[in-house]
């Protein structure tokens, strides 16, 4: 096959058995900590019956996973890869097994509502550690697996292996909580993520291209912040992607509009929970197919608009349908950003800078889900829920003006 042919071949990082068995292990890995996230916002919500208290768990989680950030990019550069991800799959499958113990029966003779969910925020909190250091680690060993010339092709893989699994996660987790409840949900979860560590312990081993020692920790870190801010166009659609995720973050209040206006089952919260990803993975297998050829920037621009409208509609909908329509469109439009600001990081990092751009990733975008989740409760407390979301979809909106105005290198991005 020519460069050319291999290029444009849709299934050319797929024939790599490597990168399968990463695409395995990460379905199933995500899949599980979804079915987690799913659970605990319907878990906390009916144990405290407030809405903030939902926004404190992403608070639980993005405190740690900030704050330790830059520290765990240099860390994952100067580490052999491998066994840190499997390391931190084995941390999660902790912290699933304890919450699968707060959840029984015999816990909850001895322990009351508010200090079962004082134990769940701690256990969110742990799990925000251990996610600075594997969260990143998936995307630096794609880059150890596939050639250059099919790096793209990889990244759009990867992250629909990501949006299916996580579509697969919020569905399956609302079934399971209906059906075999909290403690019978908490033990598939567990069961999942010891399964993701069979298939990953077949990788092959990432050594480290920085040796510890070669520079001062706080030297490297700094040069990863250097990196990110000095390339104009990785910066601009970074920054854009974590103020829409922070103000858009309307998926935080699925389990309170399920509940207390759609007046749905756990099958229903469940679906609607899935409906962005369900969304998402739609557009990234036409974008595998059919990838973007020119004017990325701009799309990227329309997409968050877009997406900012669709959270609006939903914040205003009474109507199961129309909500979920609503958000299963935004994640359709979210699934474009994700793909053009994935790409984008992958090819212009160079190898020995990965675990510290994709760390600077993680604060930015990953734990603007969790900041978006505390906006959201906090707004919901302050404002009332459906003012909150709306303000949410609006401030979206404000963002991508002001990044279409101040932003024209953004606009104007190819590759």
């Amino acid at each position: 096959m020519t460069d050319e042919l291999q290029k444009h071949d849709p299934f050319a990082s797929v024939k790599i058995e490597e990168f399968r068995y990463l695409l395995a292990g990460r379905f199933i890995f995500i899949m599980g900590l979804r079915m987690m996230g799913t659970l605990v916002g319907w878990w906390i919500y009916h144990l405290t019956n407030e809405a903030f208290a939902i926004g404190l768990v992403g608070l639980s989680e993005v405190i740690p996973a900030v704050s330790l950030a830059l520290y765990a990019g240099h860390v994952i550069d100067t580490s052999e890869k491998r066994w840190m991800l499997l390391r931190g799959v084995l941390l999660y499958f902790t912290c699933a097994a304890v919450l699968l113990a707060l959840s029984t029966d015999f816990t909850k003779q001895y322990l009351g509502n508010h200090a079962i969910a004082l134990c769940i925020y701690l256990v969110i909190f742990c799990t925000g550690i251990i996610r600075s250091f594997t969260g990143p680690v998936f995307n630096v060993i794609l880059a150890y697996i596939v050639p250059k010339d099919t790096l793209q092709n990889a990244t759009t893989w990867s992250q629909g292996t990501w949006l299916a699994a996580s579509v697969s996660g919020h569905a399956l987790g609302g079934l399971l909580i209906a059906y075999v409840g909290i403690t019978g949900t908490l033990t598939a979860i567990t069961i999942f993520i010891l399964t993701a560590f069979l298939f990953l312990f077949r990788l092959n081993k990432k050594p480290a291209l920085t040796e510890r020692g070669e520079k001062r920790t706080w030297e490297s870190v700094k040069e990863g912040l250097r990196f990110v801010f000095k390339t104009k166009e990785l910066l601009g659609a970074v920054s854009l992607d974590m103020f829409a995720v922070l103000f858009g973050g309307a998926v935080a209040m699925v389990p309170v509009y399920a509940t207390a206006i759609l007046h749905v089952s756990p099958v229903g919260y469940g679906w609607l929970n899935a409906a962005a990803d369900i969304g998402s993975i739609c557009i990234v297998i036409l974008l595998t197919a059919f990838p973007l050829r020119k004017h990325q920037g701009k799309t990227l621009l329309f997409a968050v608009a877009g997406f900012g409208a669709c959270i609006i509609i939903f914040g205003l909908s009474k109507l199961y349908l129309l909500s979920f329509l609503a958000l299963m469109i935004s994640g359709m439009l979210d699934g474009v950003s994700v793909v053009v600001r994935g790409t984008i990081m992958q090819l212009k990092t160079p190898d020995n800078m990965r675990g510290r751009v994709m760390s600077v990733n993680g604060m930015f975008i990953n734990s603007s889900n969790e900041l978006g989740q505390f906006e959201s409760g906090l707004a919901a407390k302050l404002m009332g829920n459906i003012p909150s979301v709306v303000f949410g979809g609006c401030m979206t909106l404000l963002v991508v003006i002001i990044t279409w105005i101040k932003a024209p290198s953004l606009r104007k991005m190819e590759y």
